[in-house]
């Protein structure tokens, strides 16, 4: 049968993951005050939750699946997406501080957030099938363990959408869409299971584009939206939560 309890399991526990993960965020969409507080603050915020998911939660597990070769891959995406994003979206003549210029700048960013969150919600993917194969309980927790980890990082990536002026409805689909990846995940692996590098290059990849959008285009542009002293708090609350959540729940592949 196409549609065995094992498949049925293994998309339950991927929906668990991946569209519950949409909680924390839709919850801000849904109260006014907070969702004008998410857009003030979105920069810092995401920029801490990304550089402490790439350099505690992706990194080490794509190390010891790939080795050195992990760090090679990190780096040429990060040169790969500023190439693409100079090029291509040619940002940086926008670097003005009136708001039109900043706020096109944050529109111009949407598809490198929308990828990079893609290609993470595949990967989740992929560790929930990989876990459940070998245990259906492993499976279980791996599952939960993305779900409390995936919270911080998609209210981070709504306040970052709405930031570009997205509506409201149109933040809740694209992060829909995108976090139904991690059940394409899940049947590539059911599916078509071969070898063990293909999450530790995932992981490299989504590393290396969130260490670019944080370092290079959240971090700078934090400073010039809001007052340094609330930037910094702001981007140590977002490190701060996917550090406990990575730390209490272990984001294991």
């Amino acid at each position: 049968m196409l549609f065995n309890s094992d498949l049925l399991n293994i998309l339950s526990l991927s929906l668990l993951a991946s569209v519950l993960g949409l909680t924390g965020g839709t919850l801000f969409l849904v109260v006014k005050k907070w969702s004008a507080s998410l857009t003030k603050y979105s920069t810092p915020f995401a920029a801490g939750v990304m550089m402490t998911v790439a350099f505690l939660g992706l990194l080490p597990e794509a190390s010891e699946i790939l080795g050195h070769q992990a760090f090679n891959i990190v780096l040429a995406t990060f040169f790969v997406t500023y190439i693409f994003e100079n090029f291509i979206f040619d940002l940086h003549h926008h670097d003005h501080d009136d708001h039109k210029h900043s706020h096109s700048h944050e529109e111009q960013s949407v598809p490198l957030v929308i990828i990079g969150d893609t290609i993470h919600n595949f990967i989740d993917g992929v560790a929930i099938a990989s876990a459940y194969l070998i245990n259906p309980g492993l499976g279980f927790v791996t599952a939960v363990s993305t779900l409390l980890h995936e919270l911080p990082h998609e209210i981070g990536d709504f306040g970052i959408l709405l930031k570009a002026g997205f509506s409201k409805k149109k933040v809740f689909l694209v992060n829909l869409f995108s976090s139904l990846s991690t059940v394409l995940g899940s049947l590539v692996v059911y599916f078509f299971v071969t070898g063990t590098q293909l999450p530790g290059i995932l992981m490299s990849i989504a590393a290396g584009m969130f260490i670019y959008l944080g370092a290079s285009d959240f971090l700078p542009r934090a400073n010039k939206e809001i007052e340094k002293t609330k930037a910094v708090l702001v981007l140590l609350l977002g490190a701060a939560l996917m550090y406990l959540t990575l730390s209490l729940v272990p984001h294991a592949h």
